[in-house]
């Protein structure tokens, strides 16, 4: 779908994104990419290419210039085309700015049969944009994108960190009206399912277990 992540291979010189700029880690993403960096055998650094490149993504605003993209290259002694292809692949990387909040909507399968499309409906109501948009203030991008790995608590949407499932249309309403506000909406479903039960209870793992047992067959105690 339509999104921040799908720009155009090609890199268009714009003011917020030129080639040339100057671009770097700040003292404190300094600190944190080096121990990123320690987790990874000595000469295997280019592993890191992913979360350094998420570090500099959330120092920029929640989306990657091209001179993000070429610093964590020579952070890492890397060839920048081999950081390119990183980000343009996955889609967690936006390479165009994005609003405040981005909001992202699963409408895959499982959260089609629940209905995504009156989260769509209410999220393109109550912020006055369409996919793929960003609002005239900068607070909201909306976008449609693939499966969310929440598709038990179906309808859902991510917005920036935050998953919301399990939402009503009037859920949707509610967490735009409160983020506008300054609220921080509670995460997770709104119908207070624990973690990904099924809404008639358990079924299954319905007592405590019981634990190994000896070869005498006594059931060892802990």
């Amino acid at each position: 779908g339509a999104g921040p992540h799908n720009a155009l291979l090609t890199h268009v010189e714009v003011d917020e994104n030129k080639a040339d700029m100057k671009w770097e880690f700040s003292e404190e993403n300094v600190a944190r990419a080096d121990g990123i960096i320690s987790n990874y055998p000595t000469g295997h650094q280019q592993a890191a290419a992913i979360p350094l490149l998420d570090l500099a993504q959330r120092q920029h605003g929640g989306w990657l210039p091209l001179a993000a993209m070429n610093y964590v290259a020579t952070y890492l002694d890397m060839a920048p085309m081999r950081i390119y292809e990183v980000a343009t692949f996955y889609t967690m990387f936006n390479r165009t700015p994005v609003g405040k909040y981005h909001v992202q909507i699963c409408t895959t399968t499982p959260c089609m049969l629940r209905d995504s499309d009156c989260v769509v409906k209410a999220c393109k109501e109550n912020l006055g944009i369409g996919l793929g948009e960003t609002t005239s203030d900068k607070m909201f991008t909306l976008c449609e994108v693939e499966c969310l790995g929440a598709c038990v608590n179906a309808p859902m949407m991510q917005i920036n960190d935050a998953y919301y499932e399990d939402l009503a249309e009037t859920d949707v309403h509610e967490i735009l009206d409160d983020l506008r506000s300054g609220k921080t909406p509670a995460p997770g479903s709104r119908i207070n399912r624990f973690a990904s039960e099924p809404i008639t209870g358990l079924t299954t793992l319905i007592s405590p277990p019981t634990g190994p047992a000896t070869e005498s067959g006594t059931i060892c105690k802990y």
